[in-house]
């Protein structure tokens, strides 16, 4: 799956380049989209096979890290290619980048370490009673400790995922995921945190552009704090989950929530034109939004087994609350007419929601 993806995602990218009309352009890049998200959710079930719960927050934290840089070098390898080439050279050779790691993933990256012939891990993960089955030695004393303490009582269910998996069906990983409320939520959680990560992305550049009269290259110079901050936090909340919290997630989405809410508060506060303020505050939001962690909390919460499954669910959350903040902010500011200010205060509420969620889920 991550290697087909990747090559259809540079052959349907090569497609919309040629598009010569609204349709001859969604259509293929859609269909792009749909490749890119085939490459996403089995890569993170793959890394899940490989590093217990007790190693998870680190390694997520690399991938937010290399994903984080890749929006950066294409932010700016895409708007030089643009200015010097047209945007049908933006289609073109940028996606090039990924044939070289694509032919890398096929070579050299196996799926499980039984493919190597080393020992698999527990294939478990949280069942749908919010306990967990994962057997991580050097983590047990304290997960253990953990879990009581957040399930209220809830232990260790080894004979119910056995049985789950002698009737495995098509819909069992559905089945065991939806029937636990804190994946409900954290699903929910990510949404909310796409719309203001979408929503910076979307909204930021234009606001600086409009209210403060900023041309396209300053404008983005400012934004491009956003990628930068995307990149420089995930590697931090990693370790202080891993080694700080003894693997618990939720205190990092809620702090994650929180101080994003402030940054997003002061841009509503400031003036458009202090642009030096607005730089800082969009770095500390994006900074901010990548120290949570429910990407490796859902994984934790489905085990090996199912981790793919569960992050496919919940970024399929997170895209659609993306697709809806688009929608419903532009209708707050060309309908409503309402200041741009609403927008950033519109976001703030909902990572101030994320937070009290988060400190329910408690895991």
């Amino acid at each position: 799956m991550l290697v087909s993806g990747t090559v259809a995602s540079v052959a349907l990218n090569w497609v919309t380049s040629f598009g010569s009309s609204l349709w001859t352009i969604a259509i293929p890049w859609g269909l792009n989209g749909f490749a890119n998200a085939t490459v996403w959710s089995p890569g993170i079930g793959m890394l899940a096979q490989w590093w217990d719960r007790g190693q998870r927050g680190r390694v997520m934290g690399v991938v937010g890290v290399a994903a984080g840089s890749a929006m950066l070098l294409m932010w700016l390898i895409t708007g030089w290619t643009v200015a010097e080439f047209g945007w049908r050279a933006a289609f073109q050779y940028p996606p090039l980048l990924m044939l070289p790691a694509a032919v890398a993933l096929f070579f050299m990256v196996r799926d499980r370490p039984s493919d190597v012939g080393l020992d698999n891990l527990n294939q478990s993960g949280l069942t749908s009673n919010g306990a967990t089955a994962e057997s991580d030695q050097k983590t047990s004393a304290s997960s253990s400790s953990e879990w009581g303490r957040a399930g209220e009582g809830e232990t260790r269910s080894r004979v119910t995922e056995s049985r789950a998996r002698q009737t495995d069906g098509p819909f069992t990983a559905y089945r065991i995921l939806f029937s636990n409320w804190r994946f409900v939520a954290t699903s929910q959680v990510k949404g909310l945190e796409n719309v203001v990560r979408y929503g910076l992305t979307t909204w930021a550049p234009l606001y600086y552009f409009e209210e403060a009269g900023l041309s396209i290259e300053t404008t983005a110079l400012v934004t491009v704090a956003l990628p930068i901050g995307y990149l420089s936090a995930p590697l931090v909340s990693g370790w202080i989950s891993d080694a700080l919290l003894g693997g618990r997630r939720s205190p990092m989405i809620a702090a994650s929530a929180v101080i994003s809410a402030a940054a997003l508060v002061g841009l509503a506060l400031i003036p458009a034109d202090n642009i030096y303020a607005g730089a800082v505050l969009l770095f500390i939001g994006a900074f901010a939004m990548s120290l949570s962690m429910t990407s490796t909390l859902v994984v934790d919460m489905a085990g090996p087994k199912y981790a793919a499954t569960a992050s496919g669910v919940l970024d399929g959350h997170g895209y659609i609350y993306a697709g809806a903040q688009a929608i419903i902010f532009a209708l707050v500011l060309d309908m409503a007419g309402a200041p741009w200010h609403y927008v950033f205060l519109g976001m703030a509420a909902t990572r101030v929601l994320s937070a009290l969620i988060a400190w329910r889920v408690k895991l």
